[in-house]
């Protein structure tokens, strides 16, 4: 297995879809020339030439209750996250308050240590719920489409009560950010069904780990 990058390393020069085509541009192309695809076509799989590139993922248990011992969707993430080779980077547990989720994510983000930020619980509709504020104090851009592919997979399960559910995406500072919901069956779901591919390097036809080295192009410029 390659060892893990460092982030600097990572996010400068080229990135791995090559000079003239970046990745996005690679993605767009293969959607486009899939006009009459249907979801079950071989679009989405898995290049088994390349090698796998481990990330570095840092999760947060937002909860006014939980504890490390009584953290199931934690424990969900952390268990899926090394299962698929990655690195848990940090776990924490914080309280729901808006200021201190995003004083952590903006910490992470700063961090060369960690790639990705994977945060659980907190995304709901009653006051105390303020991840998905915390999170997009912190964003740089937002993923709009990490809500609406979650939904779709949500409404699979749950039908129309998957509409309660604000699960949001983001990158800052070359760092990836999702905020997910609080319970263990849908912290599996947006693993299994978007993030164990799109964190997976050999993801075709586009995956995040490899426009990882672009992220933060802007902060580069002169």
């Amino acid at each position: 297995m390659p060892a893990p990058r460092a982030r600097r390393q990572t996010k400068s020069g080229p990135g791995p879809a090559g000079p003239g085509l970046d990745a996005a541009d690679e993605c767009g192309f293969s959607l486009a020339s899939s006009a009459g695809r249907t979801p079950k076509d071989p679009m989405s799989r898995i290049d088994d030439s390349l090698d796998f590139i481990p990330v570095r993922i840092a999760v947060l248990t937002v909860s006014d209750s939980r504890s490390m011992a009584d953290d199931r969707s934690g424990d969900v993430l952390a268990d899926r996250i090394a299962a698929a080779g990655h690195l848990l980077a940090d776990r924490r547990i914080l309280p729901d308050e808006r200021g201190q989720i995003a004083d952590a994510l903006r910490r992470w983000c700063a961090d060369p240590g960690v790639d990705v930020v994977i945060s659980t619980g907190g995304t709901g509709l009653t006051g105390r719920d303020v991840t998905v504020e915390a999170h997009r104090d912190v964003y740089e851009k937002e993923i709009e489409a990490f809500g609406t592919v979650f939904t779709i997979l949500s409404m699979e399960k749950i039908g129309t009560s998957a509409v309660q559910s604000r699960a949001t995406g983001g990158v800052a500072q070359g760092t990836y950010m999702f905020a997910l919901p609080g319970s263990p069956g849908a912290c599996k779901d947006a693993w299994d069904g978007i993030l164990a591919p799109q964190l997976d390097f050999r993801h075709r036809p586009c995956n995040f780990v490899e426009i990882m080295p672009r992220l933060d192009e802007h902060l580069r410029r002169k």
